[in-house]
């Protein structure tokens, strides 16, 4: 009898522990694409991606931790199980879909240009021959320029961060990366004051897929479908407004 006391108890602890695990999730994101996501001065990842990952997981009732991993690894990262799902403005992607499962998206936004005021660079096949042009390694803007400017000379960066750094240092003649990073992450800093947009805006979903989502490993479509829900009900409830006018002026979804 006692024997089969202590298994029970054993068996119940080992139950409330996989429910309690169950109910913990770990989210990647990237900490170096303001105002989406950075590191603060105290240390800690902060921004648009940051504040929706915990309104999702609260609306989902689960207690979240942030895992903060540079962008070339982070597909890899979740795949290796390193966290549950990427929050981390993942455009969503024919070629990404081979690797990862996505949520409804929870933004869109398109890419564009900048460039020195007053360099006079337009954008067009012929002045952009020769060009330095800064990306972010692996991205859609990677991708875009790669295929549609192939006579550009292509600088590609860990970070969006190190572009902008480079930009100012004049070891590129143009940056190409989502408008809305741009627009609040650098063209509205001090560093940012002496450049400017150029050129249209592109959303071609051939190069700049669907919109931004979570990922998830392949084949976890509950988990998948548990966030599409929480992004709709706190496009619902308000809470994405909230969040959404902390950071812009206008709905970016």
């Amino acid at each position: 009898m006692k024997k089969f006391l202590v298994t029970a108890v054993a068996a119940a602890m080992t139950f409330t522990a996989g429910a309690v695990a169950a109910k913990d999730l770990r989210i990647g994101v990237e900490g170096a694409y303001p105002p989406f996501s950075s590191i603060d001065t105290n240390g800690n990842v902060v921004g648009f991606d940051i504040d929706i990952a915990n309104a999702l997981c609260e609306e989902m009732k689960v207690k979240c931790t942030m895992v903060v991993q540079d962008w070339d690894g982070i597909i890899p990262a979740l795949n290796a199980k390193k966290y549950d799902a990427i929050i981390a403005s993942m455009s969503v992607k024919e070629e990404r879909k081979k690797k990862v499962d996505f949520s409804e998206k929870y933004y869109n936004s398109p890419a564009r240009f900048v460039r020195k005021k007053g360099s006079g660079i337009e954008i067009t096949d012929e002045a952009l021959k020769g060009k330095s042009v800064g990306v972010q390694r692996g991205t859609i803007h990677d991708d875009f320029i790669t295929a549609v400017y192939p006579d550009t000379e292509i600088k590609r960066y860990g970070t969006q961060d190190e572009a902008y750094l480079d930009m100012i240092a004049g070891r590129v003649d143009l940056l190409l990366a989502d408008m809305i990073a741009m627009d609040d992450g650098f063209l509205k800093t001090d560093q940012g004051k002496d450049y400017e947009f150029v050129g249209p805006s592109y959303n071609d979903p051939k190069y700049f897929g669907e919109g931004a989502a979570v990922a998830v490993r392949k084949g976890e479509t509950e988990l998948r479908d548990r966030f599409s829900a929480a992004i709709k009900a706190i496009r619902a409830n308000g809470v994405y407004k909230e969040i959404n006018d902390k950071y812009f002026e206008y709905d970016i979804y």
